[in-house]
């Protein structure tokens, strides 16, 4: 049986059937029909300022969920501003759909308004890119594209809409259901899991690396079933610092010795250091598990004859077959796995009584530590970190139940869309956003979104005045006499978020930042968006290459 309807109709009662809620949009021309589908459809769209921060809105509602994020935009510039965002998704390994509206298919090539070939424009940075057909295909064209960003390795998808085919009558079939939107699993099978489980027991010093997509609040918690039942150390990678990620501590230190690293979904890529010393000991051998055989081809291009195991298989089924195999073998040394911990952990004693020295500038230390007791107020709190090297500040200061990073990408300007999705995703939380001043710029205007949808958090701003990484690189690598182009003025982002509608706080002083959270704080439960704008000083992010270092 079917039910005659608009394209537009299909598609959006094909999106309520994969349980999507929220759909982070912009809106033009070629996609009001799906917006008039929406009505009363049971699907809540957020109206954002620029296209990008739709996009980045879905990624991160796609990490704190687990679910599809959905970003809707017109065709042409609408579009080509989405795609920027969509690179930053696919290094985070987030399962994100990009509707994007199309010049219809009856004026291809005659010159149609704002007409781009926009699945190739999309192409290289997301897993499918399509452009839909036919209104009555729309649906099953629909559940292919997130199916698609679902499976194996998670990632973006693009499906392009052309308004005749939103327009066109479709017949909508009672078939497609929830099932049609869920992909085939690529299962770990138990004797494989024994034999690579065995090949772990067999090392002194064991290793398993995961890589983004383990990184969510699922995944962490699978990570640490995995942890108990093997006693071997599982540690997580999503930044663009790899192992010198500030937020792992000196576990770099501990890496060099490991003699034996199993890759859960982690690549070897330069995050690794390709697996090359000193990074990796010369004699350290790999076992990897990867849902695409070209991770594991790239890995022994690599290491060659040290990758002595692999087997074919998604990350969460595999995580969950190696807890299960393992809970009957025997675990790893407890001392190296704490030493792991350990290194993990560690910060610089001289980090209590950090201070800044410079007047009216606040150590990044400082700035950051009275943000961790409201990310300890509830069990779903959100951090975000966003920026080059108050980014990495943050990162290694501060924890919370969930926590959604500019990720591998090294792409900065996310930090106040993601920090909407969070709030989105969970309502009650506390939201801390870390950027720098450079990251505030990208997406400022969001603060109305933020103040139009009461969707309140915290936007700590680290404010430097300068592009500060890119002005450490010109430091070490050609000396103070020949720095350029990284200079900003210290704005006043407090005053453009009040701007917007917002609250805001200015701080110079370590002895003012309680009244500034405090402020923060008043504000969200007026459910307003808060920014704390502290001039910082500005020093290179931390590196622990090792304790002693």
């Amino acid at each position: 049986m079917s039910i005659a309807c608009r394209g537009a109709d299909a598609l959006v009662k094909a999106l309520s059937k994969a349980g999507v809620k929220h759909i982070f949009t912009l809106s033009g021309n070629h996609i009001m029909p799906v917006f008039d589908a929406c009505i009363g459809a049971g699907i809540e769209l957020f109206h954002t300022r620029h296209e990008a921060a739709a996009v980045h809105m879905a990624d991160a509602y796609a990490r704190l969920t687990g679910k599809v994020g959905v970003a809707l935009v017109t065709g042409g510039p609408g579009h080509a501003n989405a795609v920027s965002a969509l690179y930053t998704a696919q290094m985070a390994e987030s399962p994100v759909l990009l509707l994007s509206g199309h010049a219809p298919h009856d004026q291809l090539g005659m010159g149609a308004f704002q007409e781009m070939r926009q699945a190739d424009v999309a192409a290289p940075l997301v897993k499918m890119a399509a452009t839909a057909q036919h209104p009555h295909t729309l649906a099953d064209e629909l559940a292919h594209a997130i199916c698609a960003a679902l499976a194996g390795r998670p990632g973006p998808v693009h499906l392009s809409l052309p308004t005749d085919v939103l327009e066109g009558a479709a017949h909508v079939h009672d078939e497609v259901n929830g099932e049609c939107f869920s992909p085939v699993r690529q299962v770990l099978d138990d004797t494989t899991a024994a034999r690579l489980v065995s090949s772990l027991a067999d090392a002194s010093r064991p290793l398993i690396l995961v890589g983004p997509a383990c990184m969510t609040r699922a995944g962490r918690e699978r990570i640490g079933t995995l942890a108990a039942a093997l006693g071997v150390p599982v540690v997580g990678m999503e930044s663009p610092r790899g192992i010198n990620d500030p937020s792992l501590g000196a576990f770099a230190e501990m890496l060099a010795q490991a003699d034996r690293v199993m890759l859960l979904g982690k690549r070897m890529d330069f995050t690794l250091a390709f697996g090359k010393s000193p990074a990796f000991a010369p004699d350290c051998t790999f076992l990897q598990i990867d849902p695409e055989p070209q991770e594991i081809a790239r890995t022994r291009r690599a290491v060659a004859e040290r990758l002595i195991g692999t087997a074919v298989a998604d990350s969460f089924p595999a995580l969950d077959m190696l807890a299960t195999v393992g809970r009957n073998a025997g675990k790893c040394d407890e001392r190296w796995a704490r030493d792991v911990r350990g290194a993990i952990a560690w910060r610089p004693e001289q980090w209590r009584t950090a201070s800044s020295s410079l007047e009216k500038r606040v150590h990044p230390v400082q700035a950051l530590a009275p943000f961790q007791a409201l990310l300890d107020s509830h069990p779903d709190a959100v951090f975000v970190s966003d920026g080059g090297e108050f980014g990495q500040w943050a990162q290694a200061c501060l924890r919370a139940p969930n926590r959604v990073i500019n990720g591998v990408a090294g792409a900065i300007g996310a930090a106040l869309p993601f920090a909407l999705a969070a709030r989105v995703a969970h309502p009650e939380a506390p939201v801390v956003a870390v950027m720098g001043d450079g990251t505030f710029g990208f997406h400022a205007a969001e603060m109305d979104t933020a103040v139009r949808y009461g969707l309140p958090f915290v936007a700590v701003v680290g404010n430097d005045a300068r592009w500060n990484a890119e002005y450490q690189i010109q430091l070490r690598s050609y000396g103070p006499e020949r720095l350029i182009g990284c200079e900003l003025l210290p704005g006043r982002y407090d005053r453009v978020t009040e701007a917007f509608g917002g609250a805001g706080a200015f701080v110079e002083r370590a002895d003012d930042l309680k009244d500034a959270v405090e402020q923060a704080q008043a504000a969200q439960r007026s459910k307003l968006p808060a920014c704390v704008n502290i001039m910082i000083e500005g020093v290179a992010a931390p590196s622990f290459k090792s304790r002693a270092s």
